[in-house]
């Protein structure tokens, strides 16, 4: 197992290495919140125009017994590959090559495209908030990426200190606003929404029926959507094996708690139909007269805090996702080159510059965000697959943190992963088929080409040459 402190010796590896031991399990919790934390505060709320209270309610339970069953995966994983490759490198040490490339696509998908989507709601933020006299457009977003990825430059350590600040002010704000709207808490006005008289299954707390359940499933998500890119920063960590686990475990309990909060404190306040197509519905939430209170304009400035953080730790991972895939030949390898200060440059500035494009070229967050689910709900399939896979094929191999519930867990994720996948198509299906052209465009690229160019000597394939080696050692 390559060492986790020592530099390597080989000028491939030296040209491309992250500076290790600059987090603890504290900053990785916080990084953990941070990819998430901007989904509190807008987003979630559309689905109660897919499913209605209920509707909502039952996906959001289902999409976090799914986020809690990988997580713990993810965390036994994470021990035993400690890599910058996260999923990909689970996937390529369980499903070989195709499986691993599969899966970090997706995963680049994913924490592409989101940067991109929330950005644009950044700009939406400035613009209602009045700041500078800006309007929300390309300048916003030019100068969001610009300043960003600048810190992200500067170092690892740096961005992830800055990206912990900014998610404490965002959450602290959280607290604040939920305390402001239980006071005004109405429970008759949780189901509002009209209901449709055609749905299978109506009724006053399912106003879509049975289908708006399946429908919301993609909403339900973005209360959690990023938190499983913790252990993409494993190689920059302190003690991984020990602190990983600890870090992605403490990040999904707080984000289990901020959703139900958010979401009851929300719907009950003002109502579920008068904040189902909100921008920002918690702001929304506290202004039953349509006029602006000094807690809402705290929350209004606070939810800029919280998208700002997600904008931030969402450029890590895709950053390190790609370096990963990158390093080890699945893409073009100039793109793993890092600094002087360790940071993985073109890793940063190429995601960077392709967000930018997006949201300067379209102005369409929700349907990046939409991509971005997509491509999440096939990674986390392949990723809950890996676990399975692994605890059959290796059940010997050295794990310092056990899944509770062993494969069992990992399969109630897979499940629930393919249903919010085939969702997915019931929400925004040109933005599932736009997903799938770009996957399909980097299968062929891969099948065509870089699958036979793959660096033998990079961590991830390291590690899955040295399990071949014992399996035939195994045999014989």
């Amino acid at each position: 197992m390559p060492s986790e402190s020592s530099e390597p010796s080989d000028p491939y590896l030296q040209r491309r290495t992250l500076r290790r031991g600059s987090a603890g399990w504290v900053l990785l919790t916080g990084l953990g919140v941070a990819y998430v934390v901007s989904g509190d505060y807008s987003g979630w709320n559309f689905g109660l125009a897919e499913g209605g209270f209920g509707g909502l309610g039952i996906a959001l339970v289902l999409m976090g017994t799914m986020y809690a069953c990988m997580v713990f995966a993810l965390a036994e994983l994470s021990a035993i590959l400690p890599t910058a490759g996260g999923g990909y490198g689970f996937a390529r040490r369980a499903l070989g090559p195709w499986g691993g490339f599969l899966t970090g696509t997706a995963i680049l998908i994913e924490y592409v495209l989101a940067p991109a989507a929330i950005v644009i709601f950044i700009g939406d933020y400035v613009e209602s908030l009045g700041l500078f006299g800006l309007e929300s457009g390309w300048p916003v977003y030019l100068v969001c990426f610009v300043v960003f990825l600048g810190i992200h430059l500067w170092g690892v350590g740096e961005a992830l200190r800055f990206s912990f600040v900014v998610t404490g002010i965002a959450v602290a704000a959280l607290v604040v606003f939920a305390v402001g709207a239980l006071a005004d808490f109405d429970a008759s006005s949780l189901d509002d929404i009209p209901v449709d008289p055609d749905a299978f299954g109506a009724n006053s707390w399912l106003p879509m029926g049975l289908l708006g359940i399946w429908a919301a499933f993609p909403f339900g998500m973005w209360f959690f959507l990023g938190v499983e890119g913790v252990p993409l920063a494993a190689e920059e960590t302190r003690e991984p094996a020990r602190t990983l686990p600890r870090a992605i475990r403490w990040s999904m309990g707080i984000l289990v708690v901020l959703a139900v909060v958010t979401f009851f404190a929300a719907a009950g306040a003002r109502g579920s139909a008068a904040v189902q197509e909100a921008g920002n519905p918690l702001v929304e939430a506290l202004q039953p007269d349509g006029e602006a209170t000094a807690l809402s304009r705290v929350v209004n400035y606070a939810g800029l805090a919280g998208l700002v953080a997600s904008f931030f730790s969402l450029i890590y991972a895709g950053s390190r996702q790609l370096f990963a895939l990158s390093r080890a030949g699945y893409l073009p390898r100039f793109l793993s080159l890092t600094s002087r200060r360790k940071a993985p440059y073109l890793g940063l500035l190429v995601p960077g510059t392709i967000g930018f494009a997006l949201a300067a070229g379209t102005g369409d967050g929700a349907r990046m965000l939409n991509i971005a689910v997509f491509g999440a709900t096939i990674s986390y399939a392949l990723m809950s697959l890996s676990h399975i896979v692994l605890r059959r094929r290796e059940p010997d191999l050295e794990r310092p943190y056990r899944t509770p519930g062993g494969a069992l867990t990992s399969s109630v994720a897979l499940v629930l992963a393919c249903a919010a996948l085939v969702a997915t198509f019931l929400v925004d299906v040109t933005a599932a088929f736009i997903a799938l052209a770009v996957y399909a465009v980097a299968v062929a690229y891969f099948g065509l080409y870089s699958r036979r160019r793959l660096v033998a000597k990079a961590p991830e394939e390291e590690f899955a040459a040295l399990a071949a080696a014992e399996a035939e050692l195994a045999r014989d």
